[in-house]
């Protein structure tokens, strides 16, 4: 079985969905994997699918849908398979291949990814970030959050996702690939307009396709919104960026020979 959090939850046996039943099952599977391997306490659990008042029946619904997930699983324990939910005091614990949640796989390769850039892999680097961003398939727990359970830890994932495609942009961007990344990072740098990160490397790309003015727009526009909303100019490094946009800084220069691209 293979488990997806990255997206709507979902299950798969052999590449076939399993269908999962209501949101107590559902969510109670959900946090279960994002404490993989680990012991969640029932009063954890309680608290993550009842955030506000906790029903008298709640305890009896959740061992209902621990008892649901083992029969849907097929994981009782001491089963033979890659996943398997056990009862473990003062909780339980749902002991699962890492190589089957898409999440753990996500943590990894970002990890790889990330020792790559700062080791100068880039090509290396560009490939294994592409292949960890590829597998969100929207936003995280999307048909739980859609039912009202919101968890701090999906933040946590949304930062380390966009964290991860401003790494694929520094690869890509040492490889001299600014031309083929140039509007994916205008969609992603519109839809985050105070991570100056990317930013920078917006303006930066925009200068070695030749868009010099408009390089310096998206400068301008990043201050408006540090100035309008908190009050800040931008740092010295942004600042420093423009100063060499406007003189044409060689050290601007994209890589002589831009790297093929892996793949579409």
């Amino acid at each position: 079985m293979d488990f997806h959090l990255l997206g709507p939850l979902e299950v798969l046996d052999g590449g076939a969905p399993v269908p999962l039943g209501g949101v107590i099952k559902r969510g109670a599977l959900a946090h279960l994997l994002i404490h993989a391997n680990s012991v969640v306490a029932t009063s954890r659990l309680l608290a993550a699918l009842w955030p506000g008042d906790t029903p008298l029946t709640a305890r009896k619904m959740l061992q209902n849908a621990v008892r649901d997930l083992r029969r849907t699983l097929s994981c009782e324990p001491g089963s033979e398979g890659r996943a398997t939910l056990v009862t473990d005091a003062p909780g339980y614990r749902l002991r699962v291949d890492p190589d089957a949640v898409d999440l753990l796989r996500f943590r990894r390769a970002v990890e790889r990814g990330r020792a790559e850039v700062a080791a100068g892999s880039h090509e290396s680097a560009a490939r294994v970030l592409r292949e960890a961003l590829g597998l969100w398939r929207g936003p995280a727990l999307a048909d739980l959050v859609e039912d009202g359970l919101v968890w701090p830890e999906l933040t946590g994932w949304e930062n380390s996702r966009l964290n991860a495609q401003e790494d694929l942009f520094e690869a890509e961007l040492a490889c001299g690939r600014h031309h083929a990344v140039l509007g994916e990072l205008q969609a992603v740098a519109a839809a985050e307009p105070t991570r100056e990160r990317l930013s920078c490397q917006l303006m930066l790309a925009l200068y070695r396709c030749g868009r010099q003015t408009e390089a310096l727009a998206a400068y301008r526009h990043r201050r408006v919104e540090l100035v309008e909303r908190y009050g800040l100019e931008p740092t010295r490094e942004m600042q420093k960026l423009e100063r060499a946009i406007l003189a044409h800084d060689p050290e601007l220069d994209p890589p002589s020979r831009p790297a093929p691209v892996d793949g579409p």
